[in-house]
Parts: C-alpha cells; structure tokens; sequence
C-alpha cells in the first residue's frame, strides 16, 4: 500500500479553508460543543461499520470520524489551545512510551507480561499529571 505524506497535511489545509471567512458557513458555525453530536453519530457509523465487515464502508466512516476529529483541532487552534500537530505529536510520544518492547529495550516475554508492562506505564503516567 503506497502512503502518501503530504495528502495528511493537504487535508489540514482543506480544514483551515473551510473555516476560513470565504469557507463553508456549517463548518465555520461549529464549535467543540456542537461537534459532539456529530462526533457521537459518526462514532456509532464507524461501530456499525466495523460490523459489516466491508472495507469501503469502513473506509467511509474512518473518514468521517477523521474529519470531525481534524475540524476539532482546527477549531482548538483558532483558540490558542492546541493544534493538530500537538496531538499527533502527544499521541505518537505516548505510544512509544507506552510500547518499549518495540521503541526501547525491555523485552517482553508473554501477552500478560505486556499487559503488566501497560498497567504500569499508565500508572507512572497518571502519577506525573497530579504531580
């Protein structure tokens, strides 16, 4: 499967425009409280999708919640919140804090050591938020 790069920021693009004051009055309009409707009937679309077992379908609704998730962002950049860099980056830093079986150099043995492993990286995670 070829992977595009620069068809994910070509996308962002897309998003800003349609924020943007010459771009769509719907999504101009929304806000992190509206979007959670829309969020909410798109996630159980991609559930129901998932039970289909048909990729185009699946494909469809992977899109739709992708979207909404990209305006989301967009719109939490607008207010100085955060930007859809910031949480590709956070996401990308926890996994690989959270996988260093792959990432780092503690090897893993068996699925339930894993899960251990998981458990307590969640762990030293929620302690270093209240902290």
């Amino acid at each position: 499967m070829k992977r595009e790069k620069n068809i994910f920021f070509t996308f962002c693009e897309t998003i800003t425009r349609l924020r943007s004051p010459d771009g769509c009055p719907w999504d101009r309009k929304q806000s992190v409280t509206t979007l959670k409707k829309y969020i909410r009937e798109e996630c159980d679309e991609l559930l129901e999708a998932m039970d289909d077992k048909d990729p185009e379908h699946l494909c469809e609704e992977i899109g739709d919640v992708f979207f909404l998730l990209l305006l989301l962002s967009e719109i939490s950049a607008e207010a100085g919140h955060f930007n859809i860099v910031d949480v590709i980056k956070g996401i990308d830093d926890k996994m690989k804090g959270r996988h260093p079986h792959v990432f780092g150099n503690i090897p893993v043995g068996s699925e339930k050591e894993l899960k251990t492993q998981w458990e307590k990286i969640k762990s030293q995670e929620r302690r270093k938020k209240t902290n």
